[in-house]
């Protein structure tokens, strides 16, 4: 089964169970005075809503790419989830506001042996759904449906406690129901914004895991020829797809035509390891015929690690015909003044070397 039809089955499932539940804890909320079985109940429904978005989020996301986005649409899924946080967000704030409301003005809550046994049960279906949809969506790699799925689980802890203060005003005649309410309120926000959060990195363009970014250059540099791979970017298309660039270095004595093979395998490799496309590999050459040059290198290699903040130094070259010496340097984002540490190096570099017209270049720390 595809991706689409697995987050659309899981979603399906998801709405009517949610329903179901939703319906069962109005009546028993509404019949009992209880306002946390009834926000619960609305919380029961923003989760189908969710569900619902989910499927028109993927279903649009999967539309095939056109002269305007050849990239596709899969990113439209950043923005369903993104939605998805606004409705429980919406849901949490409406939750908290009428819990206030019924703290201000309690009322007597009125709980029956079926009430609670209806709150028992759907205890248990929302950690089984919850379960069932978290791992569908880590299956398939879906945030809506993992996001979906965290919040069930949520769910079950919500309506556990909801029994709880069943049990308090059953046993000492103390309401703790409104403040329940408040609560899970509480807890449906934070939710909320850390869905948000995770969303809104995702549209911004977040870093790329270490572990895939580790896997990948190691694939890169298994090639015998590739000395060492760098500045791996990748950009994220939705979850199918994922368009990047790498520098390698290779001997400066590779032929073009050789360096041409080099880059068409590197690029089949990591798409059939990694489906990740690699559009760009640029290129570092490495001193091979110059002796002097690894110990030149040696040196600044050195001087420039000495330095705070400082996470790398690569692709390294000594060029004695024009007397140029070239290199990449990278930054840690934590240091205050990046660029003074920049030309401190070049200013050092310069001078230890003044019969070379000494060239650095500052990356960015897109990878590890």
């Amino acid at each position: 089964m595809n991706r689409d039809k697995v987050i659309t089955r899981t979603s399906i499932i998801g709405i009517l169970a949610n329903i179901f539940l939703a319906s069962f804890k109005a009546v028993v909320g509404i019949l009992s005075s209880s306002i946390a079985i009834v926000l619960d109940a609305v919380n029961n429904l923003s989760d189908a809503l969710s569900s619902v978005i989910t499927i028109i989020g993927t279903k649009l996301a999967g539309k095939r790419p056109d002269k305007n986005h050849p990239y596709g649409y899969g990113r439209i899924e950043n923005l369903s989830a993104t939605l998805i946080a606004v409705i429980v967000l919406y849901a949490g704030v409406t939750s908290l506001v009428e819990s206030i409301k019924k703290i201000i003005r309690p009322s007597v809550p009125d709980y029956s042996a079926a009430a609670l046994v209806i709150v028992a049960t759907a205890v248990l279906v929302k950690i089984l759904l919850g379960l069932y949809v978290k791992k569908k969506g880590e299956s398939v790699n879906s945030d809506s449906l993992i996001s979906s799925g965290k919040d069930a689980l949520l769910d079950s802890v919500i309506s556990a406690s909801t029994l709880v203060a069943a049990a308090i005003f059953l046993i000492f005649n103390i309401r703790t129901e409104a403040w329940l309410g408040a609560v899970i309120s509480l807890v449906i926000i934070k939710s909320g914004l850390e869905m948000l959060g995770d969303s809104l990195s995702n549209i911004i363009g977040k870093r790329i895991s270490s572990d895939l970014s580790r896997e990948i250059k190691q694939t890169v540099t298994s090639f015998p020829e590739v000395q060492g791979a760098y500045d791996l970017l990748l950009h994220s298309y939705g979850p199918d797809l994922m368009i990047g660039s790498v520098h390698i270095e290779v001997p400066d004595t590779m032929p073009v035509a050789e360096l041409d093979k080099l880059e068409h395998r590197i690029t089949e490799k990591v798409l059939s390891e990694h489906s990740v496309i690699l559009t760009g590999i640029s290129v570092y050459a490495v001193n091979t015929k110059n002796d002097r040059a690894a110990q030149i290198y040696g040196d600044i290699r050195r001087n420039v690690m000495s330095h705070e903040y400082l996470l790398q130094i690569h692709g390294f070259y000594l060029d004695e015909e024009h007397k140029t010496i070239h290199f990449d340097i990278i930054i840690d984002f934590g240091t205050p003044d990046a660029n003074e540490i920049y030309q401190h190096i070049l200013t050092e570099t310069q001078e230890a070397y003044p019969d070379y017209n000494v060239s650095i270049t500052l990356d960015t720390d897109v990878s590890d």
